[in-house]
């Protein structure tokens, strides 16, 4: 399988198509390698557009989408359906990866997931993943599956730390992508990310993303001004030390930006 980039483009609400394609193409020509969108965020077309702009081939791309969760989609032939959909509105022969967005709607793992597995083996995806999965929905997809699960999107951040999924992670090897890594702006405030982006004169995003990727997760902050994308990209030449990560490993917070009660964590 691919190794997943450490840092991507999120692009949930960035729906004006001219400024999704142009952060797009600002963020692959900046350094990105990993582009994330899904079906219901409604600019699939203007991520294809973006990634045609730039001056990037689209092997070096690592392009993620979802299948929404409805009274459809996610049914076998929704999955069929809609997949074939998204290549047609990015405009590309393939995802790198394609995510089942919600264990919820019309999820059913034995009529869902075997739909990825004919996906792989076509080629029109080259790995699957799951969103906003626990470890008990993971533990039944794997159980499904026939190729390997790549990855799990879930909220995560210095506010929400997913010491369980984690811990799941690493014991069945797949991959944790954070979405919302900087909790909606939250972590700007946190003073302890605050003090650590002090003491090495970076801004408190760029803190966020390196506790991130120094746990192993790999992040897809949404951003639209080169300012912003460039800033998170820096992330990536920041070294945290261990009592860096511990100041923020002792941060004793659980803010969830994105619940709802048929989400399977209030199961």
């Amino acid at each position: 399988m691919t190794e997943l980039p450490d840092i991507g483009l999120g692009t949930w609400q960035n729906e004006d198509p001219a400024q999704c394609a142009e952060s797009v193409r600002t963020a692959l020509e900046t350094g990105y390698r990993h582009i994330d969108t899904a079906e219901i965020y409604g600019n699939e077309e203007a991520v294809g557009e973006g990634i045609a702009q730039a001056a990037v081939d689209r092997e070096e791309i690592f392009l993620a989408t979802k299948v929404h969760a409805s009274s459809t989609s996610l049914s076998y032939d929704g999955v069929i359906e809609t997949a074939h959909n998204s290549l047609d509105r990015l405009g590309v022969e393939y995802v790198d990866l394609l995510y089942v967005h919600w264990p919820t709607g019309d999820y059913d793992p034995a009529d869902t997931l075997p739909a990825y597995d004919e996906l792989y083996d076509e080629g029109l995806i080259r790995n699957v993943g799951v969103s906003n999965f626990e470890p008990f929905n993971v533990e039944t997809a794997l159980e499904v599956l026939d190729v390997p699960l790549f990855a799990n999107q879930v909220e995560m951040h210095p506010l929400l730390q997913q010491d369980a999924l984690r811990a799941h992670a690493d014991e069945h090897d797949y991959t944790l992508v954070a979405y919302s890594p900087l909790a909606r702006g939250d972590v700007f405030d946190v003073p302890e990310v605050v003090e650590v982006a002090e003491k090495h004169d970076v801004s408190p995003a760029q803190v966020s993303l390196a506790w991130l990727r120094e746990k192993g997760v790999s992040t897809i902050p949404k951003a639209t001004s080169e300012g912003h994308i460039r800033d998170n990209f820096e992330s990536l030449a920041l070294e945290l030390d261990d009592e860096d990560v511990a100041t923020i490993d002792g941060i004793e917070r659980e803010d969830r930006h994105l619940d709802f009660d048929v989400a399977p964590w209030n199961e």
